[in-house]
């Protein structure tokens, strides 16, 4: 058993196992117009991994046959794929949630122009990063002019009725810009919908607190710092067992751009495919065994448990 493992049999008392497949996250590739500071997988616009229409066609048989409550498509930028969207078209057509996952900048890249209307007509949701209100902070983490783009693009969504009607959610995604955790989720809300409504007249659905993990760019760059092992032992010393009953991995499965199954977007940038001896490729898939599959894990998954918790779906517990 690795450091996680360990801890979470003391304090917990418990495996890490799977409890069915509610979401099917899709990686369909690296390729990137930023490159973030924060990215656990590099992402950036020299990247050439892209999931081809045949790796795509597996994960459409997949969805039919398990029926997900969600089909969550990130990357990379995932609109730049040039079979982005005849996937999305295709998903929808059968009947599926769909859910993007989106820089915003990605949007204002030229051929986009149509894509807000487009996922309104398909009624997809949106999750958009916006690591902070704060003009300054999100320049230094994803770069000079981000911000007022990405400002741009959410009030065209918004244009669309993203974050206005039900029907079409807008979620803004925080993460820290440097080595601690996300303060608490439902006041940091509060704090952006009241600057970014006051300052630009912005509305959104909900906010997500992500941590950052210790893998990736933000990872080397606390080496860098000389910050790693502050960083990981408030981590480790953040452990908390109410986190675990609803950590993502739990009830997701997800696929990357090549359509190895791994069992999230975390463990690809590590390499780290479905446990040894079950289907790790998407033709193979079987959903009988993968839903309560054990949960490969790592010293990287005390990022998702430490304090208030950590999900693509925000935070995992309240104070």
């Amino acid at each position: 058993m690795n450091d996680f493992e360990i801890r979470l049999h003391r304090d917990c008392g418990s495996d890490l196992n799977g409890s069915g497949i509610k979401v099917i996250q899709v990686n369909i590739g690296f390729r990137c117009n930023q490159n973030c500071k924060h990215c656990h997988l590099d992402c950036g616009p020299l990247r050439e991994e892209m999931m081809d229409w045949e790796t795509m066609s597996e994960v459409l048989k997949v969805a039919r046959a398990i029926q997900p409550e969600l089909v969550d498509i990130t990357g990379g930028a995932p609109e730049i794929h040039p079979l982005f969207r005849k996937f999305v078209e295709d998903l929808c057509r059968d009947g599926h949630t769909v859910q993007v996952r989106t820089n915003l900048t990605a949007l204002l890249e030229p051929g986009m122009e149509d894509l807000p209307q487009f996922f309104k007509e398909k009624k997809v949701h949106i999750v958009a990063s916006m690591p902070c209100y704060l003009e300054e902070n999100v320049n230094a983490q994803r770069g000079n002019g981000v911000y007022k783009k990405s400002i741009q693009m959410i009030k065209k969504l918004n244009e669309q009725g993203y974050g206005k009607i039900h029907e079409l959610p807008l979620f803004l995604v925080y993460n820290p810009g440097g080595p601690f955790l996300p303060p608490d989720q439902a006041q940091l809300e509060g704090d952006y919908k009241r600057e970014l409504f006051n300052r630009f007249g912005i509305h959104f659905t909900s906010l997500y607190t992500l941590a950052n993990m210790p893998i990736g760019r933000f990872w080397e760059g606390l080496k860098n710092q000389k910050k790693d092992d502050e960083y990981m032992q408030l981590l480790v010393e953040g452990f908390n067992c109410q986190t675990v009953e609803a950590l993502m991995c739990r009830y997701q499965i997800c696929i990357a751009w090549d359509g190895t199954l791994y069992d999230c977007d975390f463990n690809i940038a590590l390499k780290l495919p479905v446990r040894e001896g079950l289907p790790n490729y998407i033709k193979d898939f079987n959903p009988g065994v993968l839903s309560n599959r054990r949960i490969v894990t790592g010293v990287h998954c005390f990022g998702c448990t430490a304090g208030l918790g950590s999900s693509c779906g925000g935070s995992l517990t309240s104070n």
